[in-house]
């Protein structure tokens, strides 16, 4: 599948060059690429051990340069993005107040987005079910999606407590005396209101708050109502359904020239925020949890796809571009309409996708649930507390229920994190301590993901038989 940017739809020129060629130069530009991220990571590295500001800012701007040429001559939405990363890391570092007015720049995509979203899935999910006559798959497609969901999900809270079992991050760190933090007040909800969360009581208010597995149910019942009508009926509404969910695609994609802007500014905002500095001490709380974010993929993700023989180096290219807008931004709502769009061109059916990844939002937490049972015994470990294995398996199994009530509140994983917190008598301030770092790791668990979404579509297609060959889709 093509990794460029939609800007043309004008068939592309063949190559002239061998596949032996080719090779070679994707080989060259890696390497160069590599090369300047090495050094452009050396110039951090440097302001952080405080190295001559001249020698840090040098290598950063090294860095930079190397990269422009490849970025020029490839029009990847993808590299567009990491390039912006990098430029938004070094306006941060540099001129930290002028990196935190570029908020308003990933504020406005985000704006853009959330246009979008509603009228994606509710055309998507409608035309699937009435246009497609697939309404007798719709149950089996939602309880293969909340199986998966559930799996991967408690997988990456016993990895998660493995880690940091291992690494002891939070032994020997010292509790400050407070912390200067507003947080959401911490509730637990029972399961009769999580479930009473999933339906809307009106269509309107669910748009407008951004709930969006309200507007997939809501989507749900409609196609289903319309599939039962007679065919002279259903039609005409159906026939401009998929116009309206043909043009939100394009319309996706003109949205998409302002990601790596808005990736830029998000990182830019970031770094000048909180600075650099803040991360040295919990800096080993960071390293345990993208090395455990390794693991989970090597160990749990990837044999899953073997499994389901999904084609790997397909879905990675698929995935990279919504997983890259969706670590830079820190929310993986900023990527919903592009992961979309991605995994229908790698052969899940529009219907599939419309309702599984949507339902995501609140089933799959696989990037959170590694970092919600981390972060608790990290908070346990600072506080001077020994968790037994009866108390830990506890607090992952609170933790698998909890996670499930707080889709679309801000700062969600907190919420969790302080109401699981009080439950063990762990001290408030110990969770607290984590936001200095959380935004870093936030990044990480957002692109985790994008990705257990994009894989649930992929996976859920392949078990129901409908995962399309590379030629076919699209």
């Amino acid at each position: 599948m093509p990794q460029d940017l939609p800007i043309s739809r004008k068939p592309a020129r063949r190559s002239r060059q061998s596949p032996r060629t080719s090779q070679s130069s994707l080989a060259a530009f890696i390497a160069f690429a590599a090369v300047a991220a090495v050094v452009f990571s050396a110039g951090l590295l440097a302001g952080l051990f405080h190295a001559p500001a001249q020698i840090a800012v040098a290598l950063r701007c090294a860095g930079l340069v190397l990269f422009v040429p490849f970025a020029l001559r490839r029009r990847s939405l993808l590299l567009w993005t990491f390039f912006a990363m990098l430029a938004g890391a070094e306006l941060g570092v540099d001129a930290p107040r002028f990196a935190a007015q570029t908020h308003i720049l990933g504020e406005i995509f985000l704006r853009l987005i959330r246009m979008i979203v509603a009228p994606l899935i509710f055309g998507g999910i409608v035309t699937g079910i009435a246009g497609h006559n697939r309404l007798s798959g719709v149950g089996r497609v939602a309880l293969k999606s909340i199986f998966f969901f559930e799996l991967v999900t408690t997988a990456g809270l016993i990895l998660g407590a493995i880690a940091i079992n291992l690494s002891h991050a939070g032994v020997g760190v010292a509790l400050p005396a407070a912390i200067q933090a507003t947080a959401p007040a911490a509730h637990t909800s029972t399961w009769q209101d999580v479930l009473l969360n999933f339906f809307p009581e009106n269509i309107a208010q669910a748009v407008a708050q951004n709930q969006i597995l309200q507007v997939a149910i809501f989507a749900l019942l409609f196609g289903v109502a319309l599939a039962t009508m007679p065919e002279p009926k259903r039609a005409p509404l159906v026939n401009v359904l998929q116009s309206l969910t043909e043009a939100m695609f394009r319309l996706t994609r003109i949205i998409m020239y302002m990601a790596p802007v808005a990736a830029g500014a998000a990182l830019a905002y970031t770094v000048g925020s909180m600075g650099l500095l803040t991360l040295l001490p919990l800096v080993k709380l960071v390293v345990t949890y993208y090395a455990a974010l390794t693991a989970f993929v090597l160990l749990i993700l990837a044999p899953i796809l073997l499994i389901a023989r999904i084609p790997l180096r397909r879905f990675v290219a698929a995935i990279a571009e919504p997983a890259a807008i969706g670590f830079a931004t820190t929310t993986s709502e900023a990527a919903l309409p592009l992961a979309m769009e991605r995994m229908e061109e790698f052969g899940v059916p529009r219907w599939i996708v419309s309702f599984v990844i949507p339902t995501g939002y609140s089933f799959n937490m696989t990037g959170s649930s590694l970092y919600l049972s981390m972060a608790a015994i990290f908070a346990a470990q600072a506080a001077g507390m020994h968790l037994s294995l009866g108390e830990q398996l506890v607090m992952l199994a609170t933790l698998l229920l909890t996670s499930k009530g707080v889709a679309g509140v801000p700062r969600a994983v907190l919420v969790v994190l302080l109401a699981t917190a009080s439950s063990l008598h762990i001290p408030a301030t110990a969770v607290m301590m984590i936001l200095g770092v959380d935004t870093l790791m936030d990044m990480g668990r957002t692109a985790m993901n994008v990705i257990g979404n994009c894989m649930a579509a992929a996976v859920v297609a392949r078990w129901e038989g409908e995962l399309k060959p590379a030629d076919s889709s699209g």
